[in-house]
């Protein structure tokens, strides 16, 4: 992961490509931001740029490229001096995700009620698979998919096929109750490759059926489900 410059080029270029990006963090005079690939499921990329006013004015409070951009959500006062929102952040100064979002984790308006968000933090394997488990009896897919990618990216890579594959499967999950068939089969066909690699392995699985799951996934692939994909889904 390097530092690149023009980061707000970059990020015009990557959406007009139909890519997606998302903020991943904030130190003190730096951002990390993630992109994805068009299907908004596999990360692409990563880059760290430096936190300068244009960026600031670009971002305007989103903390990805799905959010609506300022100029529809707050109205200008000052026709001379255009209205830009600062970044939520914590009380240290870091920046944080306070945007509500719903349970499919779509970005609701500023002063809406929203989901409680997740903590960022990795969680042991055990609490991982638990805590994923419940949010997803909650309908909470979304949510789950951020606790299953927060222990992806903290734990060792030798394990890194096992928690991206339920991750993925998790947003394959959302996009199904999103409504975007096409786009929920590409992620779990993912996942589910992921997830035979990694059972090749005979790495640790930590309570779970992969059996199971894989078989879950592939009879999805067969024959999609017209109603609710959280409905019987195997996690």
């Amino acid at each position: 992961m390097e530092s690149r410059p023009d980061a707000v080029a970059m990020l015009r270029r990557w959406e007009d490509a139909g890519g997606v990006w998302r903020v991943l963090g904030e130190e003190r005079d730096t951002i990390t931001i993630g992109l994805y690939r068009c299907d908004d499921g596999e990360e692409a990329d990563r880059f760290v740029a430096a936190d300068d006013p244009q960026l600031e004015h670009f971002l305007a409070g989103r903390t990805s490229s799905q959010d609506p951009p300022a100029s529809s959500r707050t109205p200008a006062a000052d026709t001379d001096r255009p209205q830009v929102r600062t970044r939520d952040r914590d009380e240290q100064g870091r920046a944080r995700q306070a945007r509500p979002r719903d349970q499919l984790g779509r970005p609701l308006p500023y002063g809406s009620v929203g989901v409680e968000p997740v903590a960022e933090e990795p969680l042991p394997p055990l609490m991982t698979i638990s805590y994923a488990h419940e949010l997803l009896t909650e309908g909470r897919p979304f949510s789950a998919h951020e606790v299953y990618e927060a222990r992806w990216k903290a734990g060792p890579a030798s394990e890194g096929e096992l928690w991206q594959g339920l991750a993925q499967l998790c947003v394959g999950i959302t996009h199904a109750e999103r409504g975007n068939r096409v786009g929920a089969l590409r992620l779990i066909g993912r996942a589910r490759r992921r997830l035979e690699s990694y059972q090749a392995t005979g790495g640790p699985v930590y309570g779970l059926d992969l059996s199971h799951l894989i078989e879950w996934i592939r009879s999805t692939e067969r024959e999609p489900n017209d109603g609710s994909w959280l409905t019987g889904q195997p996690l």
